[in-house]
């Protein structure tokens, strides 16, 4: 229920801190593909510094669920900005000196990959609570929370293709770690004393045993549901493509056919500017259409057809109305997943249903980028592109094809009468209610 007066300052810090954060990564996503290319020359090579940052970000949300409720939202927001600040500061800070080594980049970005999903993923699990707290409802603060995320990441886009190549992608990482810094400060100032962001002091301290059942109890939840699993693994699959586009495929194709990386900054900020129009777009008027019917089409959209014009073409102009179309069906798909993940995941288990369903989605992200980097050395840029868009292709096709995915218009699951387990009591071994939905993010 909505409560008109309500306090709207932690919602509105989550959302600041996340479009500084994710403007960060924007410029990341920009400028660490360029530097490992402009210092080794090799798709290859930039290939496995993607996976070396993608890896760890699947050990860590594997394993980060159940510690973060009990040392606090808010604390492990703010040492997840501070710690991915520092790792990715010493990437420009140590090749300037001429000490930097491969091996150390690959450890750096490894770092960052580590540390960065926990802190996401304690920033997305408090947005329920905040938007109580604001008397906003839950569909509107999760169309708001992606769509302030979108567009975080098209002007974050923009400006790293333009710094990129005007002053080159060192600076663009020490912008970057200056983002989470900011990001850090907004958490530090804006969160203090929101209860929901507090570590939960009630109940026996988290101990490996306690933690392995806490752990379990997030996956048997996951594992539970037809529909989750049916998202789970087709967005883990479209998501290990999506990592081979931005981290080799994308990078390289602007390379060597669109003049550098003010076109990649562009294409990257025309997609992210649509797919903020569909983000905002589907907040206005989503809810009047079946989310699965709407859910399909923006993944067809935004999926294979990037991949087979950038195969088609040496130019920019057609790959711009692509990644328009492609951004606009984009937005759609994170206020779908993030609203079914809410709606049917009770509180007191959402930390650990959503590190276990991060986990999921992330399991082939960290051979994306690797697998793209050796197949452009084997077969080439072009039959790479048309290989990887049809795999997304047929991935797209699941909601079509499987029953389960009827599910995603099913009303909300009430957990009024559900022995479920609330944040104040810590979970122990024992039978998971039923079924939910994912928030895994596009």
């Amino acid at each position: 229920m909505k409560n008109p007066g309500g306090d709207k300052r932690p919602l509105f810090t989550v959302l600041a801190a996340n479009a500084v954060s994710i403007t960060g990564n924007s410029l990341t996503l920009i400028g660490v593909p360029w530097f490992a290319l402009d210092t080794t020359g090799s798709p290859g090579k930039a290939g496995l510094v993607a996976f070396c940052a993608a890896l760890p970000v699947l050990v860590s949300a594997i394993a980060g669920g159940p510690v973060i409720d009990r040392l606090g939202r808010r604390r492990v927001s703010i040492a997840s900005d501070l710690l991915c600040g520092l790792a990715l500061a010493a990437i420009p800070l140590l090749h300037r000196a001429g000490v930097l080594e491969f091996w150390m980049l690959c450890a750096l970005m490894a770092l960052t990959g580590l540390f960065h999903a926990p802190g996401e993923m304690a920033r997305h699990v408090l947005v329920p609570d905040l938007a109580r707290q604001a008397g906003t409802s839950l569909p509107r603060a999760a169309g708001l929370y992606d769509a302030v995320a979108r567009g975080a990441r098209m002007t974050g886009a923009a400006a790293a293709g333009l710094l990129v190549a005007f002053m080159g992608a060192e600076t663009v990482l020490l912008l970057d770690a200056v983002t989470f810094g900011a990001s850090a400060l907004l958490l530090a100032a804006g969160l203090r004393g929101v209860p929901a962001a507090e570590p939960v002091r009630d109940g026996p301290r988290l101990s490996p045993a306690l933690y392995r059942a806490d752990l379990r109890e997030g996956y048997a939840f996951l594992f539970r549901a037809r529909l989750l699993l049916g998202i789970t693994v087709m967005v883990m699959v479209t998501n290990g493509l999506s990592q081979s586009w931005s981290a080799v495929l994308l990078p390289l194709h602007a390379r060597e056919e669109l003049g550098g990386p003010a076109a990649q900054g562009l294409l990257v900020s025309v997609f992210g500017g649509c797919a903020l129009v569909g983000a905002l777009l589907y907040g206005a008027v989503g809810e009047r259409f079946p989310r699965r019917t709407v859910f399909t089409a923006g993944f067809l959209l935004g999926g294979a057809p990037l991949y087979v014009v950038a195969a088609l073409t040496d130019t920019t102009a057609p790959l711009l109305v692509t990644a328009a179309a492609a951004g606009f069906g984009v937005g759609t798909l994170n206020p779908i997943l993030t609203t079914v993940m809410y709606e049917q995941v009770p509180d007191g288990l959402r930390s650990r249903v959503m590190g276990a369903s991060t986990a999921g989605v992330l399991l082939t992200t960290p051979l994306g980028g690797l697998s793209a980097g050796l197949l452009v050395e084997r077969a080439g840029l072009t039959a790479t592109l048309l290989g990887i868009g049809a795999l997304y292709f047929l991935a797209t096709l699941s909601p079509l094809l499987f029953p389960a995915w009827r599910g995603m218009d099913a009303p909300p699951v009430d957990h009024t009468s559900e022995e479920t387990v609330s944040r104040s009591e810590p979970s122990t071994p024992g039978p998971v209610p039923g079924p939910a939905g994912t928030p895994p993010r596009r």
